[in-house]
């Protein structure tokens, strides 16, 4: 009965009277007190002071309107409403008891009011103000303690972060999501703060999370951390104190992103892979990225796939005059579409169906938009699939790459940067090769060509389509188990905006010929990000989610390298982003070669002719050593001949 009172909105008359009888029974209160201390008490005045009470202080409830809010949701704001009308009501109270002293009315007021005292007054003005927000806060709080500590479906969870946003988050919590989660205790990882009592919770160092401190703690089910510091080190910490344990971690998004808006105020997510990735995030603010791309016709090559996409969501935010959105995947293109139809000046961009390996096509595309920077995107990744599949590896990879970079120099683009990959270092797959190939064809044209050709080379991106982390969610989804090559694999990885910053630091920061690379941090052991990805869905290893070895792919590398054995780097403005020094020495001759596969590629049966392909990309790139692969033979057959020579 009492629980459904309290849930139940009150009538703000019925708030406004409660207070009202708050201050007739604090003034009554006081008049006692004030007039016992001088002997006789004189009742007769009461009634007349109390109609004046009651009319000053009605009519400053009416002016700042303490009533007005929910009680059960009291603030600060709400108390300092409180003190503006007490404040305001003992102040004219005062001033009229200084008039009725007055010689002149004194005596036709006197006999009603009597003597009004300041001490009265002010004593009056204390304990109303005490006690209206005394009941407020009590009734806060037992409503607090009805409907939110003690829900029995209420998710049991500990805060970590002692700081403001900490601080924020538990009256987010309390307020907006009361009947889901109780918050059991607080930690921090701040020394100053370890020992203090935030909210009557004692502030516990992250370091004491254990069985022990669960247990004592009713066992919470998740760990919420609240930090405006979302540097993936200290996320990586945090994690690995909560890793052994039954819980289930969440993050809340920064403030600084909740007050930009680009986030829902109530979201609550599941901590990501894309947080822990071990190192911080590599940051490009050169402020002539911008510049660069003001009132320019940017092409972009592959417009839908995951870099692509977000080049064109980038990019899409810059004053270019003209975005052309390329890409042969009409399903994946209209997606896009339809998601930036929500940006500024949609009206700038066009969408565009087609093919890069269409010569007769691209050159139409070039004839009509005469972009001035092309970022040249599409192309096939898959390498189990392209080992399979040189033919149309090739067909897109190489000859799709050449025809778009053959156009740009044709129709005086300012700059073409290619995006590249790691499996184009040392390759041991078709995929890598073509990606070598293609890298060296853009290399070539630089030497010819007014165009300024640059490459940019990284590593796995996180979330891509087809990747690792989407293959382990669905597979987690699906109940596992999740399929690992090899115990050993490691890779480098970096998030999609982060790849696309790179891009597009490159095209303003190259002036033709140089293959850009990150400092990409240590690489990330595939089996332990496997471990991760289990522990974020809250699922245990091996209990509920085991992980498979199944032997390497067909070309699949354990490690994956960013630069050639011959390769050096050299020093950029950015500290994270470097300049391989690539072999060019034979580019032109290289060229020819390249040239002769495109040929033969077009001439040639896709399957019957699979090894004659592939042999002349191991003549363009020699290093192209092909591991677990049906191709591997044709590297055996040059190694006999070279040791009957």
């Amino acid at each position: 009965m009492l629980r459904d009172k309290l849930r139940g909105n009150k009538p703000r008359w019925l708030i406004l009277l409660i207070d009202m009888w708050v201050v007739w029974s604090t003034f009554i209160l006081c008049y006692y007190l004030v007039f016992k201390q001088g002997g006789e008490i004189d009742w007769q005045p009461l009634s007349s002071q109390l109609l004046a009470i009651t009319g000053v202080y009605f009519i400053f409830f009416l002016i700042f309107q303490p009533y007005q809010g929910v009680i059960h949701r009291t603030g600060l704001r709400d108390l300092q409403r409180i003190a503006s009308a007490v404040v305001a009501a003992f102040v004219v109270l005062a001033v009229f008891a200084r008039l009725i002293e007055w010689p002149a009315l004194s005596f036709s007021l006197f006999p009603v009011f009597g003597k009004i005292s300041h001490t009265q007054l002010l004593l009056h003005a204390f304990m109303a103000g005490f006690f209206l927000c005394f009941m407020r806060i009590v009734y806060r709080s037992l409503y607090h303690a009805l409907f939110w500590n003690n829900k029995n479906d209420a998710i049991p969870v500990i805060l970590f972060g002692a700081g403001n946003m900490g601080n924020t988050t538990f009256y987010f919590l309390r307020a907006s999501t009361r009947n889901k989660y109780r918050v059991v205790a607080l930690m921090d990882d701040n020394p100053t703060r370890i020992g203090k009592r935030v909210q009557g919770f004692k502030i516990q160092h992250i370091t004491n999370l254990n069985a022990d401190f669960m247990e004592k703690n009713g066992m919470p089910r998740e760990l919420i951390i609240a930090i405006d510091d979302h540097r993936p080190e200290r996320l990586q910490h945090v994690f690995k104190q909560a890793e052994p344990l039954p819980l289930k971690v969440k993050i809340i998004p920064n403030s600084a992103r909740m007050l930009a808006g680009e986030v829902a105020t109530r979201q609550i997510r599941t901590l990501k892979v894309e947080d822990l990735l071990g190192r911080k995030p590599i940051e490009l603010s050169n402020a002539t990225v911008e510049q660069e791309l003001k009132r320019k016709v940017v092409l972009i090559t592959g417009g839908a796939g995951s870099i692509g996409s977000e080049l064109v969501r980038q990019i899409g935010r810059s004053a270019c005059n003209k975005l052309v959105v390329l890409d042969h995947a009409e399903s994946a293109l209209y997606d896009v579409q339809q998601e930036l139809k929500a940006y500024p000046h949609f009206d700038r961009f066009d969408f565009v169906v087609g093919n890069v390996r269409d010569e007769i096509f691209m050159e139409s595309v070039f004839q009509q938009y005469k972009p001035q920077m092309v970022f040249h995107a599409a192309a096939y990744k898959h390498v189990p699939l392209m080992e399979a599949n040189p033919y149309e590896a090739i067909l897109t990879n190489v000859w799709g790459s050449y025809n778009v970079a053959s156009l740009a120099s044709k129709y005086g683009v300012e700059k073409f940067v290619m995006v590249s990959t790691d499996k184009a270092v040392n390759p041991t797959n078709v995929m890598g090769a073509t990606k070598r190939i293609a890298e060296i064809s853009v290399t070539a044209l630089n030497k010819v060509s007014s165009t300024n050709y640059i490459v940019t080379r990284f590593g796995n991106v996180l979330g891509s389509n087809g990747s690792v982390i989407p293959l382990f969610d669905k597979q987690i989804k699906a109940g596992g188990p999740l399929t690992l090559t090899h115990p050993d694999i490691t890779r480098y990885f970096m998030t999609i905006p982060e790849a696309c910053q790179l891009v597009q630091e490159a095209g303003t920061m190259g002036t033709g010929g140089e293959v850009f690379v990150f400092d990409m941090g240590k690489p990330v052991k595939i089996i332990d990000l496997a471990k991760q990805m289990i522990r974020l869905k809250g699922l245990e290893y091996p209990s509920d989610i085991d992980i498979k070895i199944v032997g390497l792919r067909p070309g699949e590398k354990i490690f994956e390298e960013l630069l050639a054995n011959n390769e050096n780097t050299e020093k950029t403005h950015h500290q994270k982003i470097m300049i391989a020094k690539v072999n060019t020495v034979d580019v032109v001759e290289k060229k020819k070669k390249i040239e002769m596969l495109c040929a033969l590629v077009k001439q040639v049966h896709p399957y019957q002719q699979k090894q004659q392909l592939v042999a002349l990309m191991k003549e363009i790139v020699p290093e192209f050593k092909s591991q677990n692969s049906i191709f591997a033979k044709l590297d055996n057959e040059k190694l006999a001949i070279n040791n009957e020579s």
